[in-house]
C-alpha cells in the first residue's frame, strides 16, 4: 500500500494524472483532499460531550438497535474467522460474550466523546492478519495504544486521507478476499454435492447480494407508517451478512437434511478428536493474571463472559 502510494504521490507531483475532476484517474491524485490537513488542528484532545448533549429518541433507539444486531452477527463470524487465521482454536462462549461486551461498551464510550463510528470488530483487519502473518495480541495492543497517540495529533491524522481511493480499493480486493475464502472454508465440513446445500448456499449467497443493492436503489420502498420501524427494516436489509445469514439460517433449518449433510456429524467428529487439545490451548482466551483466581469462586461460574463460566453441554 505505501509503495502504491509514493507512485500516486511521484505521479501527481509530475503531473502526469489529470488535474480535473471529471476525468479519468483523476481519483489517484494524493493532493484530492489536501484542504483537509490544512484545516485540521494540530493538536487536539477529545472530551465528551464535545458536540454537545446526548439527544434519545425512538427512532434513532431503535435504529441504532437494529445496526448493533446486524454488526454483532457479523462480529461472531470475525470472530471465528480471526481465531482460524491465527491458528487459535474456536472461540469459547464466554471469549464471544465478553468481545460482545466489550464492542457495546466502546460504542457508549465512543458516543459519549462524539466519534461518528460504533467500535466492533474489523473484517479487513482480521484479513490483515492472513496476509502479514501477525496475530500477535501484542502487538494489535501496541499498534492501538500507537494510534490512540497519533490520534491526539491532528494534521498527522489528516495525512492518511491523501491515500487515493484506487489504492484503497485495491487493499480491499486482497483483504475482502481473504476473509471471503475463510468464511467459504469453513463448507469444508458439510457435503457439497447434495443439491440441497447447493440450494441454500447459492440461494443464501445471491440475496445477500441482491437484496441490499435493491434496497439501496429504492429508498423509501418501505413504508409501514411507522417510521421507527421503517428505519430498524432498511437497516436490516441493507446489511449483506444478515441477509446472507439470515436465508442460510431458515433454510438449513428448514429443510430436511440428514446430520452428515448439513456437516454436524464432520463438525462433531473434529471437536471430539482434537477436544483435549482445544481445552488446552483454549487458555489463549482467558483474562491475565486474575483467571486462577476467578475459578476459586463458585459464583463467577455463571458469569457467562468470564473463563470460569461453565456453559450448558450440548446434547449429542
Amino acid at each position: 500500500m505505501c509503495g502504491a502510494w509514493l507512485v500516486c504521490f511521484l505521479l501527481t507531483i509530475f503531473e502526469a494524472l489529470p488535474s480535473h475532476p471529471d476525468q479519468y484517474g483523476y481519483t489517484a491524485r494524493t493532493d484530492v483532499n489536501l484542504d483537509a490537513i490544512t484545516s485540521a488542528p494540530w493538536f487536539h484532545v477529545p472530551y465528551p460531550g464535545q458536540w454537545g448533549m446526548p439527544t434519545v429518541s425512538v427512532s434513532s433507539v431503535l435504529g441504532m438497535m437494529a445496526g448493533v444486531l446486524a454488526s454483532t452477527m457479523e462480529s461472531i463470524g470475525d470472530y471465528y474467522a480471526c481465531a482460524r487465521l491465527s491458528g487459535a482454536p474456536p472461540p469459547p462462549t464466554h471469549a464471544i460474550n465478553r468481545g460482545i461486551a466489550v464492542e457495546g461498551i466502546g460504542c457508549i464510550l465512543a458516543a459519549l466523546w462524539g466519534s461518528g463510528n460504533g467500535t466492533t470488530s474489523y473484517s479487513q483487519n482480521i484479513a490483515a492478519l492472513g496476509i502479514t502473518k501477525v496475530g500477535s495480541r501484542l502487538v494489535l495492543q501496541t499498534a492501538g495504544l500507537l494510534m490512540i497517540i497519533l490520534g491526539l495529533f491532528g494534521k498527522f491524522g489528516a495525512v492518511f486521507i491523501t491515500i487515493p481511493d484506487p489504492v484503497i480499493g485495491g487493499m480491499f480486493l486482497v483483504m475482502f478476499g481473504m476473509i471471503a475464502a475463510v468464511g467459504i472454508s469453513n463448507l469444508q465440513y458439510v457435503d457439497l454435492n447434495s443439491s440441497r446445500n447447493l440450494l441454500i448456499l447459492g440461494f443464501s449467497t445471491f440475496s445477500g447480494l441482491v437484496l441490499p443493492t435493491w434496497f439501496h436503489s429504492n429508498p423509501g420502498i418501505i413504508d409501514t407508517g411507522v417510521k421507527e420501524l421503517d428505519q430498524v427494516i432498511v437497516v436490516l436489509f441493507t446489511t449483506h451478512m444478515f441477509i446472507g445469514g439470515f436465508f442460510g439460517f431458515v433454510l438449513d433449518n428448514t429443510i430436511p437434511g440428514t446430520e452428515k449433510e448439513r456437516g454436524i456429524k464432520s463438525w462433531r467428529k473434529k471437536v471430539t478428536e482434537e477436544g483435549s487439545t482445544m481445552m488446552t490451548d483454549q487458555s489463549c482466551y482467558d483474562i491475565p493474571f486474575c483467571t486462577n483466581c476467578l475459578q476459586r469462586f463458585k459464583f463467577f461460574q455463571y458469569l457467562p463472559f468470564l473463563p470460569s463460566y461453565k456453559a450448558p453441554e450440548l446434547r449429542t
